[in-house]
């Protein structure tokens, strides 16, 4: 089977996939971007960004991915809304198969970020934006002097706990497990913090609410419980980098990220990462942008053998 080559595929749209098609078609590469949707992934869902450098105010993550991608477009860059299914990375040419076609890349950059959790809480996936969110560092502010619940039992978990309390009035931390299996220090800065309420062996069942999250439905061993609250953090096993259609040909890090070099390479030649889909201590659009560019130029230097870019 012939699929159309292309120098530059990236799989995900998002700010990093959308950032990395603007630096490599503006370096005049033929460039691909396969993605599920532009509400697909965390950027797209996120209801307001008001630090993005150069954006004065709020702007939903959509309409700036949006905005990405038509100065991707103008300079050449393709958008086709397909999900991959699966790729050969380790083929040169590269392949890449999805529902609707195949296609060759001489270089991938994988941008498909970190929502890798198939099966949404009832409420969850309805409210995201609305009151569900995964980053603390995002969207904390927007939750100042209210009650905000964080389910999960990781030291992701409670450190995004610790990030909330610093704005919200009240944050419930639900652990699913007895245990919270963190480094002493930071379950002592958890559980002596004046602000927050830790409980364990409370499972999260389910998010309400209809325009907004309203409440939280908990069971613990004494029963059920429907907790008013004005935020959720499903922050719960399952939330991983998007790595499945690599099958294993690329070597993952702790949780299944993606390690990288500081210009984005992965150890597979050809292939680079940005994003959340990345091993990273921070996540934020302005970050996942600044890699995608990045991986762009790297991708670029790969393809035209040479030690450095030309700058514009």
């Amino acid at each position: 089977m012939e699929g159309e080559l292309y120098e530059v595929v990236i799989v995900g749209g998002g700010p990093a996939g959308s950032t990395a098609a603007l630096y490599s078609a503006r370096a005049g590469l033929h460039t691909l971007v396969l993605d599920k949707g532009i509400e697909a992934g965390a950027a797209g869902r996120t209801q307001r960004i008001e630090n993005f450098p150069g954006i004065l105010g709020s702007i939903s993550g959509a309409e700036l991915v949006r905005r990405i991608r038509a100065q991707a477009q103008s300079f050449g860059a393709e958008f086709r809304e397909e999900k991959v299914l699966r790729a050969d990375v380790l083929a040169d040419p590269k392949e890449i198969w999805t529902a609707a076609g195949f296609y060759r890349a001489k270089a991938v950059i994988v941008a498909t970020g970190a929502m890798g959790r198939n099966q949404f809480l009832p409420g969850e996936e309805r409210l995201i934006g609305h009151g569900v969110s995964y980053c603390a560092a995002c969207d904390a502010p927007f939750f100042r002097d209210q009650i905000v619940a964080v389910a999960g039992n990781s030291g992701e978990a409670v450190e995004e706990a610790l990030s909330l309390a610093q704005f919200a009035s009240r944050v419930l931390f639900l652990s699913p497990t007895p245990k919270i299996l963190v480094p002493k220090e930071l379950w002592e800065a958890l559980s002596r913090h004046p602000k927050v309420e830790v409980r364990l062996g409370t499972r999260l069942l389910e998010i309400l609410g209809e325009k907004q999250v309203e409440a939280v439905r908990v069971s613990t061993r004494s029963g059920e419980e429907v907790i008013p609250v004005d935020g959720v953090f499903p922050l719960l096993q399952g939330t991983a980098p998007i790595v499945d259609f690599l099958g294993g040909q690329v070597p993952l890090g702790e949780g299944g990220c993606l390690v990288v070099d500081e210009a984005m390479r992965t150890p597979v030649s050809g292939v680079f990462a940005a994003g959340d889909v990345r091993c990273k201590q921070f996540r934020q659009a302005v970050i996942a942008a600044a890699e995608g560019a990045q991986a762009a130029l790297s991708a670029e230097l790969y393809l035209r053998g040479r030690s450095r870019p030309d700058w514009h």
